[in-house]
């Protein structure tokens, strides 16, 4: 389990992530060098890690789409398909799944051609992959970025959220090459420094710090502090398909959203309108989820459900069987498929 500064640390870096250890001593009333070794042991374990993703203000520009893609692979070749699917820079999470697909995968395209391409060239080329499907999310009323463990008091809470940059009124968001380098790099490690970013994304570290906090600003990035699942002692991930009446699916999707285990509800296309996942206690809880969200909305009709068996990549790292990461595979939506199948 977490000892009491590694809920504390962990929790700060999930409210903000880039937030400097003096700061973080601060607030928090420890001393800066224990917070860092805290830090250097959690990642070096694979128990906690950073991680950073476009924001739904990339999709309503026009920047990026988000699918929900299911797999059918061979018999017996379903860990030899989630290593492969894994791999790929697209591919965001990999899950083998209970129910009528043996693996769940979040994927980033830059337009539907995109998606379209890569799914015809690349899964469907790996032998170990019989079909794939894919439901493209709509609106993202909640995603993981904003669960939390809730170690802090309330006004450490405000103390850190007051620190992040702020946010720019809705308007035109122009993505240049740099950006896009940005968001690649910050997707292996959220809080490295503008010095160390610079020359890997070929700019000065003044320029990059002002695109990074543009980037925030804007809302087109979301920075994320995950752990283990086995350590948030809600080891269990549940995945739920619904219906909900047209007219009633904002307010319902909302309420959802606000359910503290909720960790992902999105609007999707499909024979479905409604997905939403949830971290619980154990696999009898499924049931209880789904008693609690038909009580946040008594029209849902729960369609299908499972229970996620093993993640082989969360937020664009690998982990291991028990859940800690082993090795992280940048997040680059951009990756155009090769026509081998294999990425470029």
């Amino acid at each position: 389990m977490l000892d009491g500064v590694d809920a504390l640390l962990v929790h700060a870096l999930q409210i903000n992530p880039r937030v400097g250890w003096s700061r973080l001593a601060k607030v928090l009333g420890l001393d800066a060098v224990t917070l860092a070794r805290h830090w250097k042991r959690l990642t070096d374990d694979g128990a906690a890690w950073t991680s950073c993703y476009p924001g739904p203000a990339m999709a309503l520009a026009g920047h990026g789409c988000l699918a929900f893609v299911e797999v059918d692979c061979a018999g017996g070749r379903i860990a030899q398909a989630a290593e492969q699917l894994a791999r790929l820079p697209m591919v965001i999470t990999v899950e083998h799944v209970t129910g009528d697909r043996d693996l769940l995968l979040t994927v980033m395209a830059p337009d539907l051609a995109t998606l379209s391409r890569w799914m015809t060239r690349t899964p469907a080329e790996l032998p170990a992959v019989v079909a794939v499907r894919a439901q493209v999310a709509g609106s993202i009323y909640t995603e993981g970025s904003r669960w939390r463990l809730r170690s802090l008091t309330a006004a450490q809470t405000t103390a850190l959220t007051q620190d992040l940059p702020a946010p720019e009124p809705p308007g035109d968001l122009v993505l240049s090459e740099l950006d896009r380098r940005l968001m690649v790099a910050l997707s292996a490690d959220v809080r490295a420094s503008f010095t160390a970013l610079a020359p890997e994304c070929g700019a000065s570290p003044d320029t990059v710090r002002r695109r990074v906090n543009g980037l925030l600003a804007s809302r087109a990035v979301h920075l994320r502090c995950e752990i283990a699942r086995p350590l948030s002692e809600r080891p269990v991930a549940a995945v739920v398909w619904a219906q909900i009446p047209s007219g009633e699916v904002e307010g319902v999707a909302r309420r959802i959203a606000g359910m503290p285990d909720v960790r992902l509800c999105a609007g999707i296309t499909g024979r479905h309108n409604l997905l939403v996942i949830a971290w619980v206690r154990s696999v009898n809880d499924l049931q209880k989820l789904e008693t609690r969200l038909s009580g946040h909305a008594p029209g849902i009709v729960i369609a299908d459900r499972a229970i996620a068996l093993r993640t082989a990549k969360l937020s664009g790292h690998l982990l291991d069987e028990s859940g800690y990461r082993t090795e992280t595979v940048p997040i680059d939506g951009w990756s155009e498929p090769a026509p081998s199948g294999k990425p470029s």
